[in-house]
């Protein structure tokens, strides 16, 4: 039996430790140490404290050879992965050829270094990495990013001051074409929901102008085509808003950059500002397109085309109002530009 004599200093510290310390495993150490210094039989201490007996002979050991400092750290094995030594090459496969599923993680990565692992054992060594199940987003493959900073800069930033101070009004326009059909999304349900899917291909277009400050929308709809004559009423409409000079934000489609929508433009004293081509990112009604179908349309069921349009002509009619807080988080005044080393490593 290992003989241990205690200074009443160490008795003390043993019991704070033992009761006090925030650790369960120290706090056993120590208990096992004062029943110890109170001459209890061995096989009674490691009963008392939940332990073996050679697990009570390691705790002092432990104390003899290291004294009572050593008893408070923690010194669990944590042992490695078999893919340690290859995690360079994982590294530089999860950058090139990111996986979609820990399934697909688990085949190629064996491929790689010939070791196998369970899909619990992936997402635990993946997560150690700090790789996580991202959502993936998009980047205008052809957008040049030179010309979308100038363009914010020098452009599109001095007219949002003014806008700001109230000295002009700008609205940023685009059209968005929403097809009856199903849309389908996540809903937290204890089973799985399924919507019914209607029939045809009938479509619900709106050509919208969206007002950077109120974040009130006006609009133009139809259900055939939106053409320049759509892009005119829309002009003629926002011209009656307002005393203060106006600027619409477009991008370059066709029936937007004709003679007819700019001579008119002229003589409303409407400035068009059209955006650098593949510039989704620096219009801010886009936001609003998707945050459309998701209250309007998705896991949603419409059962004819003219609740449809109901529905998605009523909220964008009232959204400003309606979903006043939501819009202020997202419709903020900030763009998300894009460096070229982000396009070029884009997948």
């Amino acid at each position: 039996m290992i003989k241990i004599t205690f200074e009443s200093n160490e008795v003390v510290r043993l019991r704070e430790i033992s009761q006090n310390h925030p650790h369960p495993h120290i706090r056993a150490k120590a208990s096992a140490l004062v029943l110890k210094g109170q001459n209890i039989e061995h096989y009674k201490i490691a009963a008392s404290i939940g332990i073996s007996e050679n697990t009570l002979r390691t705790y002092f050991k432990q104390y003899v050879e290291n004294g009572i400092d050593s008893i408070t750290k923690l010194n669990f094995r944590k042992p490695k992965s078999a893919l340690v030594e290859f995690e360079e090459e994982i590294k530089n496969y999860l950058n090139k050829t990111p996986p979609a599923s820990i399934k697909q993680a688990c085949e190629e990565i064996e491929k790689l270094t010939k070791i196998k692992l369970r899909e619990t054992q992936m997402r635990k060594y993946l997560k150690s990495l700090g790789v996580k199940f991202r959502k993936v987003g998009s980047i205008p493959a052809k957008a040049d990013t030179e010309k979308q900073k100038d363009f914010l800069e020098t452009k599109l930033q001095p007219r949002l001051d003014e806008a700001k101070d109230g000295k002009r009004d700008v609205y940023f326009v685009d059209a968005a074409h929403f097809v009856l059909g199903a849309f389908l999304g996540f809903l937290w349900s204890f089973t799985r929901i399924f919507v019914k899917a209607p029939s045809g291909r009938q479509r619900f277009n709106v050509l919208g102008a969206l007002n950077a400050i109120s974040k009130e929308l006006i609009t133009i709809t139809n259900t055939t085509y939106i053409t320049s004559t759509q892009v005119c009423e829309l002009l003629k409409k926002i011209a009656l808003t307002s005393q203060n000079p106006i600027t619409l934000v477009l991008d370059n489609a066709r029936y937007q950059r004709c003679d007819l929508v700019i001579n008119l433009a002229n003589e409303l004293g409407i400035e068009l500002l059209f955006l650098p081509p593949y510039s989704p990112n620096l219009n801010l009604i886009e936001r609003v397109w998707k945050f459309t179908k998701k209250q309007c349309l998705n896991s949603k069921y419409y059962s004819d085309f003219n609740l449809f349009k109901s529905a998605i002509s009523s909220f964008l009619s009232s959204m400003h109002q309606t979903h006043a807080t939501e819009l202020k988080t997202f419709l903020t005044l900030e763009f998300q530009l894009f460096s070229k080393k982000q396009i070029d490593n884009a997948i």
